[in-house]
């Protein structure tokens, strides 16, 4: 049995715009009216209807059989401040009653106070390209604390910020669907900000709060490690994508290319707890035609003894299965954090038919055991997802959850795979006949 320390906590997360449905007042909800912005034309009309139907309940419970003991989820800024300056009760009085079927359950929240989408009034603001956001995420922060702080004391402030940059200011394949450089740097810098300004207005109002960022990482290597401009490029890449927010809560310096800095000072200590999201890592080849990826390519994903459908596929487009390099990021966690509690805020892969999700599953965790043992101080690990619902660009055919939700009928079914989870938390362990069933049979490795 590979035990867990005592008092971890096993959940799932969510994100309001994928769950909810309905969520029209805000920049994600514009993106998809318009053709060929999400695969299928699919739209978040109803997700997963927890806003309208309040299913919520529903979705609980059965985290509650499969033993989960905390849920992470987020806020939808365009409901709860639907124009600027004006709050809404009803929206308050919701998410009122989410954590409150939380606390009933026993389940510890975790709560996101952006998780991608904005007001369509800040947009029309300038959004994060402008400081002005930085009191205006202020204020929305301590709103939310002083409303719902009774019944959630643990806060995530932003959700991959670096996600958000490179995907709505690089890839263009967000809103607001923009390809510049420079500018996703600008977006980058307002967002340390504003997390600084929403860490102290947190604490002001809720002195005992624990507040920290939600930050993505996914390792990016060499192709050819025995080439030296491979290596720069790679070492590049992964500098820029997955240590520059970090290092700058560190330190409060902002390090872009060619020796150019900016200090943003406020925000030096401004994490009571880290949060990993991790799902692969990247092999980054050469490639002088890509600039805006500062010339570096990502090759498609190694093989891990498995045929791959359409969705897995697409879904490992964005790089290689990866438990050691899991591992050896939470050790780097926890160095860089010095002590700091870490949660695994999310991890999991897309598998509609719950043929390699166990595999994967046993894979990571074992792995994240054996950071564990190394002295990296893990306090919990939130699945990613629950419940099948609707994954951005790609609509819903990436399934990544632990239930099965029929579109049409909104009914609920949970996976094998939910089980094997539910023995988890409930053991707070993987037993060996896991690791044997799961894993040593089929070698657990991304480089056959």
């Amino acid at each position: 049995m590979l035990k867990f320390p005592d008092g971890f906590l096993w959940g799932t997360a969510t994100s309001a715009h994928q769950v909810e449905g309905g969520n029209d007042n805000n920049d994600l909800w514009d993106w998809e009216q318009v053709p060929r912005h999400i695969k299928n034309g699919d739209k978040s009309t109803v997700a997963c209807d927890w806003w309208k139907g309040e299913r919520y309940r529903e979705d609980f419970d059965i985290a509650k059989s499969l033993h989960q003991n905390a849920h992470r989820l987020s806020v939808e800024w365009s409901r709860l401040e639907p124009r600027e300056g004006e709050w809404s009760a009803d929206a308050f009085a919701f998410y009122r009653r989410v954590l409150s079927a939380l606390r009933k359950r026993g389940m510890e929240p975790l709560v996101t106070l952006h998780h991608f989408t904005n007001p369509r009034w800040l947009v029309q603001k300038g959004g994060w390209e402008t400081e002005a956001v930085v009191p205006l995420f202020e204020r929305f922060a301590a709103k939310i604390v002083e409303e719902l702080g009774d019944l959630c004391d643990s806060w995530v402030t932003l959700n991959e910020p670096n996600v958000y940059q490179f995907t709505g200011y690089i890839d263009g394949n967000w809103p607001p669907g923009k390809k510049d450089f420079g500018l996703a740097m600008r977006v980058g810098v307002n967002m340390l900000r504003a997390h600084a300004a929403a860490y102290r207005a947190i604490h002001r109002v809720q002195p005992n709060a624990r507040v920290g960022v939600a930050h993505h990482i996914r390792p990016l290597k060499p192709a050819n490690s025995r080439s030296s401009l491979n290596r720069v490029i790679a070492g590049f890449q992964d500098r820029i994508f997955n240590r520059l927010f970090p290092l700058a809560l560190q330190d409060g310096r902002v390090r872009f290319p060619m020796g150019i800095g900016v200090r943003v000072p406020e925000a030096v200590r401004t994490q009571d707890f880290l949060g990993l999201n991790f799902y692969c890592s990247g092999r980054v080849a050469v490639d002088f035609s890509q600039p805006s990826r500062m010339f570096g390519r990502q090759l498609p994903p190694k093989p891990w003894g498995f045929s791959m459908d359409e969705e897995l596929q697409q879904w490992f487009g964005y790089g290689d299965l990866d438990p050691d390099a899991f591992c050896e990021t939470t050790k780097w966690l926890g160095r860089y954090g010095e002590g700091k509690p870490i949660y695994i805020t999310e991890n999991g892969v897309c598998d509609t038919h719950d043929e390699i999700r166990p595999r994967v599953l046993i894979a990571y965790l074992a792995a994240l055991h054996r950071a564990i043992q190394d002295g990296a101080p893990v306090k919990g690990y939130f699945h990613w997802t629950l419940t099948d619902n609707f994954e951005w660009q790609e609509g819903y055919w990436l399934n990544f959850g632990l239930i099965r939700n029929d579109l049409i009928t909104q009914t609920r079914t949970p996976r094998p795979s939910a089980q094997v989870y539910a023995r988890i938390a409930r053991e707070n362990g993987i037993a060996d006949e896991l690791m044997e069933r799961y894993a040593r049979n089929c070698e657990m490795t991304n480089d056959k």
